[in-house]
């Protein structure tokens, strides 16, 4: 980046750390950080959708609807994140392949499962083998959001629907007494006030959220985890010209700063969020 950092044999000092820190592989450790970012940015709405179609099918009085949202809840929830992580991105992957592969080539003969190889046409793949690079990172990255939205959305379900089931079901008699429909009930009176039950959990699952994010190095997406240990670990000047030693623990120490300022700040937020909600309410336990 900088004209002094053609020869680096020749650095010391401030100037030696600044060309280090200003390579190729630095600067996507620096991108990695918006990496993380964006993908709490579209998993938070996402997961909270498919949360409240859980928690609203497990409310639902049609009886296959309502053992979908109860058992969406209890499937996800009862499986440890990481080998539904692990199993879920292979499964979505296959699944989507499969799916193109049955409209695509439809006069396939062979089998699609021989032995432990999946093997689908080559106009099935995604994506595919002749795209660009960024196709595939954008790809490994949609997946990973889909799968950490199904597996938070069925946390943030069970959160809605302990906080639907905590509004007073007096007021939504008085509703219905007074002509709205159970619809109208539900979306004028009991969605408004659910919320100030539900922010607690959703403000503790978005902290577990934010602690699950280097779970996205297991899923094949370079992340600031997985670069904090590629340049962090021993590198000798045979593969760069700024060799170093182990310094895992300093890399590691910048991702420390970095959750816990962003854990802190965002219980700020919830707190003011929190207080804005209960303004002119009364619950049992709080204020008004």
């Amino acid at each position: 980046m900088f004209q002094y950092c053609a020869d680096p044999e020749t650095l010391e000092g401030f100037k030696w750390l600044s060309c280090y820190l200003t390579t190729g592989k630095h600067m996507n450790f620096y991108w990695s950080f918006l990496t993380v970012l964006a993908l709490l940015a579209i998993t938070a709405p996402t997961a909270l959708a498919f949360g409240f179609f859980g928690a609203t099918a497990a409310r639902s009085p049609v009886p296959p609807l309502r053992w979908l949202g109860k058992a969406y809840t209890s499937i996800v929830r009862g499986v440890p994140d990481i080998a539904f992580f692990l199993f879920f991105v292979i499964a979505l992957d296959q699944g989507f392949e499969w799916m193109r592969h049955q409209v695509i080539c439809p006069d396939w003969s062979e089998p699609i499962r021989q032995g432990n190889d999946f093997l689908v046409c080559p106009e099935a793949k995604l994506p595919l083998s002749t795209s660009p690079q960024w196709i595939h990172e954008v790809y490994g990255f949609f997946l990973a959001v889909l799968t950490f939205a199904i597996v938070f959305g069925a946390f943030a379900a069970n959160v809605l629907f302990g906080a639907m089931r905590a509004v007073p079901r007096g007021q939504i008699e008085t509703a219905e007494a007074y002509g709205m429909s159970h619809r109208q009930a539900f979306w004028r009176v009991l969605v408004p006030q659910m919320w100030m039950y539900a922010l607690p959990g959703l403000g503790n699952l978005w902290m577990i959220l934010i602690k699950a994010t280097p779970l996205l190095f297991l899923l094949g997406v370079e992340d600031i985890v997985y670069w904090a240990r590629e340049l962090g670990g021993t590198v000798n000047a045979r593969f760069t010209a700024y060799p170093h030693g182990d310094w895992r623990m300093w890399y590691f120490l910048a991702l420390l700063v970095f959750y816990l300022g962003f854990t802190r700040v965002s219980e700020i937020a919830i707190e003011r969020l929190n207080r804005r909600l209960l303004k002119g309410q009364a619950i049992v336990g709080g204020g008004s």
